[in-house]
Protein backbone atom coordinates (compact mmCIF):
# COMPACT_ATOMS: atom_id res chain seq x y z
CA UNK A 1 0.00 0.00 0.00
CA UNK A 2 1.34 3.46 -1.35
CA UNK A 3 1.16 6.40 1.24
CA UNK A 4 0.71 9.83 0.62
CA UNK A 5 3.06 12.54 2.15
CA UNK A 6 1.49 15.56 3.01
CA UNK A 7 4.57 18.00 3.79
CA UNK A 8 3.08 21.23 2.63
CA UNK A 9 5.43 23.91 2.72
CA UNK A 10 4.69 27.33 4.67
CA UNK A 11 3.14 29.44 1.88
CA UNK A 12 0.49 26.13 0.83
CA UNK A 13 -0.44 26.04 4.26
CA UNK A 14 -1.19 30.04 4.17
CA UNK A 15 -2.90 30.18 1.15
CA UNK A 16 -5.27 27.02 1.87
CA UNK A 17 -6.18 29.46 5.21
CA UNK A 18 -6.55 32.20 3.04
CA UNK A 19 -8.67 30.17 0.61
CA UNK A 20 -11.07 29.19 4.01
CA UNK A 21 -11.18 32.28 5.27
CA UNK A 22 -12.05 33.91 2.29
CA UNK A 23 -14.84 31.18 1.06
CA UNK A 24 -16.06 32.27 4.92
CA UNK A 25 -16.53 36.12 4.39
CA UNK A 26 -18.27 35.20 1.00
CA UNK A 27 -20.50 32.88 2.51
CA UNK A 28 -21.22 35.84 5.22
CA UNK A 29 -21.52 38.11 2.54
CA UNK A 30 -24.16 35.74 0.60
CA UNK A 31 -26.36 35.34 3.28
CA UNK A 32 -26.61 39.24 4.58
CA UNK A 33 -27.20 39.68 1.17
CA UNK A 34 -30.10 37.05 0.03
CA UNK A 35 -31.30 36.18 3.76
CA UNK A 36 -33.80 33.57 2.22
CA UNK A 37 -32.66 30.32 0.82
CA UNK A 38 -30.83 31.08 -2.25
CA UNK A 39 -28.01 32.05 0.41
CA UNK A 40 -27.97 28.11 0.74
CA UNK A 41 -27.67 27.98 -2.71
CA UNK A 42 -24.54 30.23 -2.86
CA UNK A 43 -22.98 28.87 0.33
CA UNK A 44 -22.78 25.72 -1.85
CA UNK A 45 -21.25 27.39 -4.80
CA UNK A 46 -18.52 29.13 -2.35
CA UNK A 47 -18.13 25.90 -0.85
CA UNK A 48 -17.68 23.51 -4.24
CA UNK A 49 -15.19 25.66 -5.66
CA UNK A 50 -13.05 26.84 -2.60
CA UNK A 51 -12.70 22.86 -1.47
CA UNK A 52 -11.36 22.80 -5.58
CA UNK A 53 -9.09 25.60 -5.21
CA UNK A 54 -7.67 23.55 -1.92
CA UNK A 55 -7.25 20.57 -4.10
CA UNK A 56 -5.10 23.30 -6.91
CA UNK A 57 -3.08 24.17 -3.99
CA UNK A 58 -1.93 20.69 -3.47
CA UNK A 59 -1.66 19.97 -7.06
CA UNK A 60 0.76 23.29 -7.66
CA UNK A 61 2.89 21.83 -4.45
CA UNK A 62 3.17 18.55 -5.96
CA UNK A 63 4.16 19.80 -9.72
CA UNK A 64 6.44 22.39 -7.91
CA UNK A 65 8.23 19.25 -5.63
CA UNK A 66 8.72 16.50 -8.89
CA UNK A 67 9.95 19.65 -10.95
CA UNK A 68 13.11 20.37 -8.51
CA UNK A 69 13.47 16.73 -8.50
CA UNK A 70 13.97 16.67 -12.35
CA UNK A 71 17.06 16.69 -13.52
CA UNK A 72 16.62 18.10 -17.00
CA UNK A 73 15.29 21.44 -16.96
CA UNK A 74 13.63 21.59 -20.34
CA UNK A 75 11.17 18.75 -18.66
CA UNK A 76 10.51 20.47 -15.66
CA UNK A 77 9.62 23.04 -17.84
CA UNK A 78 7.11 21.71 -19.95
CA UNK A 79 5.92 19.22 -16.58
CA UNK A 80 5.15 22.57 -15.19
CA UNK A 81 2.90 23.59 -18.38
CA UNK A 82 0.97 20.72 -18.44
CA UNK A 83 0.27 20.84 -14.91
CA UNK A 84 -0.57 24.95 -15.19
CA UNK A 85 -3.02 23.94 -18.30
CA UNK A 86 -4.71 20.19 -17.04
CA UNK A 87 -5.77 23.29 -13.10
CA UNK A 88 -6.83 25.53 -15.62
CA UNK A 89 -8.39 22.77 -17.97
CA UNK A 90 -10.33 21.44 -14.83
CA UNK A 91 -11.58 24.79 -13.71
CA UNK A 92 -13.30 24.99 -16.92
CA UNK A 93 -14.76 22.03 -16.07
CA UNK A 94 -15.66 22.53 -12.97
CA UNK A 95 -17.84 26.18 -13.79
CA UNK A 96 -19.24 24.20 -17.27
CA UNK A 97 -21.06 21.68 -14.68
CA UNK A 98 -21.79 24.62 -12.47
CA UNK A 99 -23.24 26.32 -15.03
CA UNK A 100 -25.25 23.26 -16.65
CA UNK A 101 -26.45 22.19 -13.22
CA UNK A 102 -27.63 26.02 -13.05
CA UNK A 103 -29.19 25.74 -16.23
CA UNK A 104 -31.08 22.34 -15.75
CA UNK A 105 -32.29 21.68 -12.36
CA UNK A 106 -34.92 23.56 -11.17
CA UNK A 107 -34.58 24.90 -8.36
CA UNK A 108 -30.57 24.90 -9.51
CA UNK A 109 -29.21 24.13 -6.14
CA UNK A 110 -25.91 25.60 -6.82
CA UNK A 111 -25.40 29.69 -7.42
CA UNK A 112 -23.14 30.91 -10.70
CA UNK A 113 -22.04 33.58 -8.34
CA UNK A 114 -21.15 31.69 -5.31
CA UNK A 115 -19.25 29.03 -7.84
CA UNK A 116 -17.61 32.50 -9.20
CA UNK A 117 -16.68 33.83 -5.98
CA UNK A 118 -15.48 30.62 -4.76
CA UNK A 119 -12.85 30.38 -7.66
CA UNK A 120 -11.76 33.97 -6.73
CA UNK A 121 -11.01 32.88 -3.68
CA UNK A 122 -7.67 31.08 -5.05
CA UNK A 123 -6.64 33.98 -6.62
CA UNK A 124 -7.28 36.41 -3.18
CA UNK A 125 -4.95 33.94 -1.51
CA UNK A 126 -1.89 34.54 -4.30
CA UNK A 127 -2.38 38.05 -3.71
CA UNK A 128 -2.76 37.88 0.24
CA UNK A 129 0.69 35.69 0.06
CA UNK A 130 2.38 37.96 -1.43
CA UNK A 131 1.83 40.94 1.52
CA UNK A 132 2.67 38.05 3.67
CA UNK A 133 5.99 37.88 5.81
CA UNK A 134 6.86 34.23 4.62
CA UNK A 135 9.39 32.43 7.66
CA UNK A 136 10.57 29.29 8.62
CA UNK A 137 8.50 27.01 10.48
CA UNK A 138 10.09 26.84 14.40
Amino acid sequence: MRTVDVNLSLASKRMIIVVCISAFAFIVAGVAYHRSVMALFFAFGVILTSGFNICKVFMLERAINKTLEMSDPETGKNYIRLQYLLRYFLTGVVLLAVGLIHNYFDPPFISIWGAIAGVSTLQIAVIAIRFMKLEKDN
